[in-house]
């Protein structure tokens, strides 16, 4: 073992831990066995869950190796368990072991300094000799590593989640460690007991911090009993002098006046401006104010430009939050340029802060930001608050559902301070009203937006006398009344056009198609409310359309709430959208050769699969959201994104044929991950970026040649000769839509 070791010199050398793990194949433990280990750590977990199964808890297991920890915990009942190594060798080898008898354990090749996934997305991080490992490099302990590793721990655990660091205690492992959790988390030390025929004189112990939504100074909680200390005594007292030394710089700091903000890691970095600095961090808490906040401390990219305000906060309220003029780093960097601010702190309300006034939220945070204004901006004597209006003025609940699929959804009816100029002409009359269908899993997402208008409905035949039309027509609305219902001729998602602009790649195809009194078919995976499916029914009516969604509660709410109505060129399958294209979609989309029922309740047709001939299918849309936020992808979910799957699209398009994904995710590792994968299955790829907007619409065709770029106006010009629309000027905004697409090389 000792000549294995010697393999690996430099522990933080990707090709150093492949031969490592070429040579040792088998499981390997550092330290802490399971036998041993077992009962502290489940014991630990059990706190996470104590009303929910463990497969309910999800645990990310950093720099994973070869170890047996994750299987351990699997067979236990934690099988929600995603496994990261930057050994794409040992990855391979763990998945390899565990693809039948763990199935549901997630393994992926990631570097645990640079994470791909999103913001709290686990409840525990459980590290077995990681931090060790990255700090034992053969020159000396390695701080930058070290430092990026735990910011991305704190960036990936939900509030309350917990960090177990396993580790051998040394010193420099410790300093990093405590520095590192002293602003609101909660740490604990314990030790794991060595097994009496242990060779080994050194022990493991097991760290644990909380995290808090607080800026609160906890003293360390120690666990160590001398009967459980049985490593040697320089280990031992090492770590007790470490412990007493760090309690005793948080209590200096618990009882400084000045606690919140004067922790050493924030008071020099913000006592000063730095320019293009951006900070994100959690202000307030426990004893200190109301609430707590979520904020963005941003330091001008242009000092030389004259500011109106040396300091000045940003308010954002939630149902803003998501946009991405707010949460992205350019977005937020436009915000701070017309805020003329030199030091803008973006502050984030979420639903803890629902009730609470504005009055309220700033008397609250005044203290608190207060604490974050440059030394040279101390005498002034109040700094300036701007907020972003979350640009509603009127909302009514219309309907409230909770899905066992998709979680809490809502329903409602919104009136917006200010409107796209294209619908206000067309409907120029008093104020417009919008359907809009929120899923709240994905910080309140709003999954589809329609337009409102007003029907006359129930009004009275009139009778034959003219005496009875004269009355009749003095009391026209006698017996009938006014009722909003979904305007489908219009898209207010903007995403929504830029898929349809993208019909411009295949326009030739689709007028020769029609041309020949053929119809074009398309498959859309993702139903929502129903707005994709009936926009493109009225305004393309060449296109045959399968809808594909897996909740039959959004079907019902998009039947009962936004008008989507099935007919003979629209139907809805209740279904899980990869295998519907794997099995059903050549044979379903061949209608015309297609036995079918009527459905007697709703005018519904199911279509049946024996005895169809198979049909390519012109368009695939995938437009559906992702339920593991761990994935880094918001839309769709990753499986939608696999190689295999895309074979699959592809062999099921028509030679012409479309394939178009909606993409949204915050990590730009994460787009580059699905441009690699869509490059090695199609050969011509185009994409869609609005800049309002978070979604990137990525087009793929499966034909060899492809349109050139000379082309654009002439196809952009046959794509408009194929839309009907009642007002011309909605069907505008998706013919300049075709002027942002851009080819991918």
């Amino acid at each position: 073992m000792g000549d294995i070791l010697e393999t690996l010199g430099d522990f933080t050398s990707k090709e150093n831990w492949d031969n490592f793990f070429t040579i040792c194949s088998d499981s390997f433990e550092w330290y802490a066995e399971w036998p041993n280990l077992r009962d502290p750590l489940i014991s630990l977990l059990q706190t996470l869950t104590p009303s929910s199964p463990p497969s309910s808890l999800q645990l990310l297991v950093p720099g994973c190796g070869n170890s047996r920890l994750s299987e351990h915990l699997y067979d236990a009942g934690y099988t929600s368990i995603t496994n990261i190594d930057f050994s794409k060798l040992v990855i391979s080898d763990m998945l390899r072991r565990n693809i039948r008898s763990r199935p549901l354990m997630r393994w992926r090749v990631m570097d645990m300094t640079s994470m791909q996934f999103e913001d709290e997305a686990f409840a525990a991080v459980v590290d077995k000799g990681g931090l060790d490992a990255l700090m034992e490099p053969k020159l000396g302990p390695d701080f930058d590593l070290g430092n990026q590793y735990l910011l991305e721990v704190k960036r990936v655990l939900k509030p309350g989640g917990k960090f177990v660091c396993l580790t051998l205690a040394e010193s420099y492992v410790l300093d990093i460690l405590f520095s590192k959790f002293r602003l609101g988390w909660k740490m604990s030390v314990d030790a794991i007991p060595l097994n009496s025929s242990s060779e080994s004189n050194h022990q493991t112990f097991m760290v644990v911090v909380e995290k808090e939504l607080s800026t609160t100074v906890h003293q360390i909680t120690s666990l160590l009993r001398n009967a459980s200390l049985n490593c040697n005594s320089k280990q031992a007292s090492g770590l007790q002098d470490a412990l007493q030394n760090e309690n005793q710089v948080r209590e200096k700091l618990s009882s400084s006046s000045d606690t919140l903000y004067a922790v050493e890691d924030l008071q020099e970095e913000l006592a000063k401006i730095s320019q293009g600095r951006r900070l994100q961090l959690t202000l307030g808490g426990q004893g200190c104010s109301i609430f707590s906040y979520r904020a963005v401390v941003l330091d001008a990219e242009e000092l030389s430009d004259p500011f109106t305000y040396h300091c000045g906060v940003f308010i954002v309220p939630k149902i803003r939050a998501c946009e991405w003029l707010f949460f992205s780093e350019e977005g937020q960097w436009m915000v701070v340029r017309s805020s003329k601010a030199a030091r803008l702190i973006m502050v984030f309300l979420d639903t803890s802060h629902t009730n609470a006034s504005m009055d309220e939220i700033q008397k609250d945070l005044s203290p608190l930001v207060k604490q974050l204004e440059p030394k040279e901006n101390s005498n002034e004597a109040q700094i300036p608050f701007l907020m972003a209006s979350d640009g509603i003025k009127k909302r009514n609940i219309v309907h409230q559902i909770t899905s066992p699929l998709t979680g809490s959804i809502i329903v409602e009816d919104v009136v917006y301070e200010n409107v796209d100029e294209e619908i206000s002409c067309a409907f120029p009359s008093g104020e417009l009203m919008f359907r809009r269908l929120v899923f709240e899993r994905a910080a309140n997402l709003v999954q589809s937006e329609a337009l409102l208008t007003t029907k006359l409905v129930g009004e009275k035949k009139n009778n034959s006398s003219s005496k009875s039309k004269k009355r009749g027509s003095q009391r026209r609305n006698d017996g009938a009344y006014n009722q909003m219902t979904v305007y489908h001729g219009y898209l207010a998602s903007s995403y929504h056009t830029g898929i349809i602009s993208g019909f411009t790649l295949i326009s030739s195809y689709m007028k020769n198609v029609a041309s020949s009194g053929k119809m074009v078919k398309a498959v859309i995976i993702g139903l929502g409310a129903g707005l994709l499916p009936m926009f493109l029914h009225g305004c393309i009516p060449i296109l045959e359309i399968e809808a594909v969604e897996l909740d039959p509660v959004i079907v019902d709410i998009a039947r009962e709430h936004f008008s989507f109505v099935e007919d003979k060129r629209l139907k809805v399958h209740i279904a899980d959208g990869i295998q519907f294209v794997r099995e059903n979609a050549s044979s379903g989309a061949a209608q015309s050769h297609s036995k079918s029922s009527e459905s007697p309740s709703n005018g519904s047709s199911t279509t049946h699969a024996e005895d169809v001939k198979a049909t390519k299918v012109d368009i695939i849309i995938i437009d559906v959201d992702s339920s593991d936020s761990s994935s880094g992808l918001a839309c769709p979910a990753l499986d939608f994104l696999d190689e295999s799957f895309l074979e699959t699209v592809k062999d099921k398009l028509s030679e012409q044929g479309l394939f178009v994904v909606n993409l949204v995710s915050r990590s730009q590792a994460i787009k580059d991950m699905v441009l690699l994968r869509m490059k090695k299955v199609f050969s011509h790829l185009f994409c869609l970026q609005h800049d309002e907007d978070v979604n990137e619409i990525h087009f793929a065709l499966k034909s060899e040649s492809c349109i050139e770029d000379h082309c654009f106006s002439e196809a952009t010009l046959k794509l408009d000769k194929l839309l009907k629309f009642d007002h011309p000027e909605i069907g505008q905004k998706i013919i300049n839509a075709t002027k942002k697409i851009k080819r991918l090389k």
